[in-house]
């Protein structure tokens, strides 16, 4: 994955991770968890969507902002 921090499957009620965020501080990665674990709930970014991210993860706002802040990921090439 080079363009998401994850996705869900609804259908096969699957989520997969960007493997980036095991460089992330681990409530950035919990972020992402819970997020794709409410589109088992709740497919779209609504209002319902909110609501369950609020219950769950109260400071979810603040964690993606940190997460938006920082790259997705850093490549670095030595010659």
């Amino acid at each position: 994955m080079k363009t998401k921090w994850g996705t869900c499957n609804i259908k096969a009620q699957r989520i997969w991770l960007n493997l980036e965020l095991a460089k992330k501080p681990a409530h950035c990665l919990e972020y992402i968890v819970v997020h794709e674990l409410v589109h088992l709930l709740e497919r779209h970014h609504n209002e319902r969507f909110i609501n369950y991210m609020n219950t769950f993860m109260p400071q979810w706002t603040h964690y993606r902002q940190e997460l938006n802040r920082a790259p997705l990921g850093h490549e670095s090439w030595d010659y």
